[in-house]
């Protein structure tokens, strides 16, 4: 190896170990090296160059850590809570949207090995990139460290929104929701119309929540359900925005108009009436 290269490769070494010092200082817990770089290694950066080990293992492993702690403790939180309810404030909490955020959050794209392709189409926002990438890191805490570790990173990373789902309301189950809004508002029954992109073990789904005909809300996810219930609540918004304008706009028609006085005239004309003419 010639000296320039040595000197490239052990620069790149340095700024990768910098790079995992800033993550490991935003994660709160150290983790071995190479498991870290699994953790972070996008299967487009990894077909690039040469089949690399991808973090598909550990993002499957992080969803069941993550899935664990979060279950539990809505368990124990909401104990008169049906198994209905739980799931829907389950839901409200692990879905990669909230995921997405959480990684935002941490700067995680800034550390994600990508392939050039999804490089150049912004892949270190795109919220499945995010919330596999996390997934993926809790998985390699919970190696590293253990079950108490990895539950400890859960509960920093996601009580906030576990405490938030509790009040959500409406945002429990988007489509019951938007079908009893669109029931009040007399618009019908919403339909959904779902297509599919991407291969099999990493399809994204878009689904535009429809009522009369007429598109009210997209969403996307990593599964038809997310992607429905992501619609819904656009949907929601945006039905309820327009009744809120409606109700307003009423509600300023009403104020506007003359006030009568008790001997039935008109007391916001003052003007005389001109004499009819002989």
């Amino acid at each position: 190896m010639s000296d320039a290269k040595a000197e490239s490769v052990a620069r790149k070494k340095a700024d990768t170990a910098s790079s995992h010092t800033l993550l490991e200082g935003r994660l709160g817990y150290h983790v071995e090296s190479a498991l870290l770089v699994r953790a972070l290694t996008h299967r487009s950066y990894a077909y690039e160059n040469g089949g690399l080990p991808t973090n598909e293992r550990l993002e499957f492993l992080g969803d069941s850590v993550l899935g664990l702690v979060v279950t539990d403790t809505l368990y124990r939180t909401h104990p008169d809570l049906p198994e209905g309810q739980l799931a829907k404030l389950r839901a409200a909490v692990v879905n990669s949207r909230a995921l997405a955020e959480v990684g935002r959050g941490l700067d995680l794209g800034s550390f994600i090995r990508l392939g050039r392709g999804e490089e150049g189409t912004g892949g270190r926002d795109k919220a499945s990139i995010l919330a596999d990438t996390l997934e993926a890191v809790i998985g390699a805490v919970y190696l590293d460290q253990g079950l108490d570790a990895a539950s400890e990173l859960v509960h920093r990373l996601f009580d906030p929104l576990i405490e938030k789902s509790s009040n959500l309301g409406a945002g429990l189950d988007w489509k019951t929701s938007l079908q009893e809004l669109t029931a009040t508002e007399g618009l019908g029954v919403p339909e959904y119309l779902v297509t599919e992109t991407g291969p099999d073990h990493e399809k994204t789904f878009t689904a535009a929540a429809r009522v009369g005909g007429v598109s009210y809300g997209t969403g996307t996810g990593r599964s038809k359900k997310e992607a429905e219930q992501q619609a819904a609540e656009s949907a929601w918004r945006a039905i309820r925005a327009a009744a809120d304008e409606r109700a307003k706009a009423a509600e300023a028609a009403r104020t506007a108009e003359p006030v009568h006085d008790t001997d039935g005239a008109d007391t916001a004309d003052t003007t005389d009436e001109a004499p009819a003419s002989a």
